[in-house]
Protein backbone atom coordinates (compact mmCIF):
# COMPACT_ATOMS: atom_id res chain seq x y z
CA UNK A 1 0.00 0.00 0.00
CA UNK A 2 1.22 3.48 -0.88
CA UNK A 3 1.92 5.82 2.01
CA UNK A 4 -0.20 8.88 1.29
CA UNK A 5 1.44 12.23 1.84
CA UNK A 6 0.62 15.88 1.56
CA UNK A 7 1.56 17.94 -1.46
CA UNK A 8 4.09 20.32 0.08
CA UNK A 9 6.96 20.66 -2.35
CA UNK A 10 8.12 20.23 -5.91
CA UNK A 11 8.98 16.62 -5.05
CA UNK A 12 5.31 15.75 -4.49
CA UNK A 13 4.26 17.77 -7.56
CA UNK A 14 6.67 15.70 -9.67
CA UNK A 15 5.34 12.48 -8.18
CA UNK A 16 1.74 13.50 -8.91
CA UNK A 17 2.50 14.55 -12.49
CA UNK A 18 4.64 11.49 -13.25
CA UNK A 19 2.09 9.03 -11.86
CA UNK A 20 -0.82 10.76 -13.58
CA UNK A 21 0.81 10.98 -17.00
CA UNK A 22 2.05 7.42 -16.60
CA UNK A 23 -1.63 6.44 -16.51
CA UNK A 24 -2.56 8.76 -19.39
CA UNK A 25 0.19 7.31 -21.59
CA UNK A 26 -1.29 3.81 -21.17
CA UNK A 27 -4.99 4.69 -21.18
CA UNK A 28 -6.96 3.21 -24.11
CA UNK A 29 -8.93 6.43 -24.63
CA UNK A 30 -6.25 9.07 -24.01
CA UNK A 31 -2.90 7.51 -24.89
CA UNK A 32 -3.29 7.81 -28.65
CA UNK A 33 -4.13 11.50 -28.49
CA UNK A 34 -1.39 12.50 -26.05
CA UNK A 35 1.30 10.28 -27.55
CA UNK A 36 0.52 11.44 -31.10
CA UNK A 37 0.90 15.10 -30.16
CA UNK A 38 3.71 14.90 -27.60
CA UNK A 39 5.61 12.14 -29.42
CA UNK A 40 9.06 11.80 -27.87
CA UNK A 41 8.87 15.19 -26.13
CA UNK A 42 7.49 13.78 -22.88
CA UNK A 43 10.36 15.09 -20.73
CA UNK A 44 9.69 18.64 -21.95
CA UNK A 45 5.94 18.25 -21.43
CA UNK A 46 6.40 16.86 -17.93
CA UNK A 47 8.73 19.73 -17.00
CA UNK A 48 6.00 22.19 -18.06
CA UNK A 49 3.45 20.30 -16.01
CA UNK A 50 5.73 20.34 -12.95
CA UNK A 51 6.05 24.11 -13.25
CA UNK A 52 2.32 24.57 -13.90
CA UNK A 53 1.24 22.62 -10.82
CA UNK A 54 4.04 24.13 -8.73
CA UNK A 55 2.64 27.55 -9.58
CA UNK A 56 -1.00 26.56 -9.01
CA UNK A 57 -0.63 24.56 -5.80
CA UNK A 58 2.48 25.95 -4.12
CA UNK A 59 2.25 29.57 -5.32
CA UNK A 60 5.85 29.27 -6.50
CA UNK A 61 5.60 31.12 -9.81
CA UNK A 62 7.72 29.02 -12.13
CA UNK A 63 5.20 28.53 -14.97
CA UNK A 64 4.89 31.07 -17.72
CA UNK A 65 2.60 30.80 -20.66
CA UNK A 66 -0.97 30.11 -21.55
CA UNK A 67 -2.09 26.62 -20.57
CA UNK A 68 -5.04 26.55 -22.98
CA UNK A 69 -3.32 27.43 -26.26
CA UNK A 70 -1.61 24.03 -26.83
CA UNK A 71 -4.94 22.27 -26.22
CA UNK A 72 -7.14 24.41 -28.44
CA UNK A 73 -7.27 22.07 -31.43
CA UNK A 74 -7.09 18.70 -29.70
CA UNK A 75 -9.55 16.09 -31.00
CA UNK A 76 -11.28 15.71 -27.65
CA UNK A 77 -14.76 15.95 -26.21
CA UNK A 78 -16.60 15.45 -22.92
CA UNK A 79 -15.76 11.74 -22.78
CA UNK A 80 -12.03 12.51 -22.96
CA UNK A 81 -12.26 15.20 -20.30
CA UNK A 82 -14.21 12.89 -18.00
CA UNK A 83 -11.56 10.20 -18.37
CA UNK A 84 -8.76 12.75 -17.80
CA UNK A 85 -10.46 13.90 -14.58
CA UNK A 86 -11.08 10.32 -13.48
CA UNK A 87 -7.39 9.43 -13.87
CA UNK A 88 -6.26 12.65 -12.17
CA UNK A 89 -8.60 12.23 -9.20
CA UNK A 90 -7.63 8.56 -8.91
CA UNK A 91 -3.94 9.48 -8.86
CA UNK A 92 -4.45 12.15 -6.22
CA UNK A 93 -6.63 9.91 -4.04
CA UNK A 94 -4.24 6.96 -4.24
CA UNK A 95 -1.16 8.95 -3.28
CA UNK A 96 -2.01 12.17 -1.45
CA UNK A 97 -4.18 13.65 1.27
CA UNK A 98 -4.72 17.04 2.77
CA UNK A 99 -5.65 20.53 1.69
CA UNK A 100 -3.45 20.66 -1.41
CA UNK A 101 -4.79 17.31 -2.64
CA UNK A 102 -8.33 18.67 -2.40
CA UNK A 103 -7.24 21.87 -4.13
CA UNK A 104 -5.52 19.90 -6.92
CA UNK A 105 -8.75 18.08 -7.70
CA UNK A 106 -10.78 21.30 -7.54
CA UNK A 107 -8.37 23.09 -9.88
CA UNK A 108 -8.28 20.14 -12.29
CA UNK A 109 -12.09 20.04 -12.36
CA UNK A 110 -12.36 23.75 -13.14
CA UNK A 111 -9.59 23.63 -15.74
CA UNK A 112 -11.21 20.68 -17.50
CA UNK A 113 -14.56 22.47 -17.56
CA UNK A 114 -13.01 25.63 -18.99
CA UNK A 115 -10.93 23.78 -21.60
CA UNK A 116 -13.91 21.70 -22.69
CA UNK A 117 -16.13 24.77 -23.12
CA UNK A 118 -13.45 26.66 -25.05
CA UNK A 119 -12.71 23.68 -27.32
CA UNK A 120 -16.43 23.21 -28.04
CA UNK A 121 -16.73 26.92 -28.85
CA UNK A 122 -13.75 26.79 -31.23
CA UNK A 123 -15.16 23.72 -33.00
CA UNK A 124 -18.52 25.45 -33.50
CA UNK A 125 -17.03 28.70 -34.79
CA UNK A 126 -14.28 27.54 -37.12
Amino acid sequence: MVQKKEIQSLEEIKQLVDLFYGKVRKDPLLAGIFNAIIKDNWPTHLEKMYRFWQTVLLQEHTYQGSPFAPHAKLPVNKVHFNRWKQLFFETVDENFHGEKAVEAKFRAEKMAEMFQLKIEYIKKHT
